[in-house]
C-alpha cells in the first residue's frame, strides 16, 4: 500500500510541474515571446491543455466569471498540495 501512495505522490508532483509549465507557457504566448503558430509550440500548448482541461473544466463551471483572470490552475495547484500533505502525514499508517 505504501508503494501505491508513493506512486500517487509522484504523479501529483508531475502534475504540479505540468501546471507550472502551462502557466509559464501561457505568459510567454500572451507576451508574444512565443508564437502559437509555430508547429512545435502549438503541439506543446495543445497537449498540455488536453491533459489539464479535465481538471480545470469542472472548476471553471462552478466558479463565478472573473474576467480575464483564470483561478482554476491556482485551485488545482492548491488541491494537489493539500493531497500531498494528506498523503505525507498518513503514509506512516500503512507500514
Amino acid at each position: 500500500m505504501v508503494s501505491l501512495l508513493q506512486i500517487v505522490y509522484m504523479l501529483l508532483d508531475v502534475l504540479k510541474y505540468i501546471i507550472i509549465a502551462q502557466i509559464v507557457l501561457s505568459w510567454l504566448i500572451n507576451f508574444n515571446i512565443l508564437n502559437i503558430h509555430q508547429p512545435l509550440i502549438n503541439q506543446i500548448w495543445r497537449g498540455i491543455n488536453q491533459v489539464l482541461e479535465p481538471l480545470y473544466g469542472p472548476i471553471r463551471r462552478r466558479m463565478p466569471y472573473t474576467g480575464a483572470i483564470d483561478f482554476a490552475p491556482l485551485i488545482v495547484f492548491i488541491s494537489i498540495l493539500a493531497l500531498q500533505i494528506i498523503i505525507r502525514n498518513n503514509i506512516g499508517n500503512f507500514y
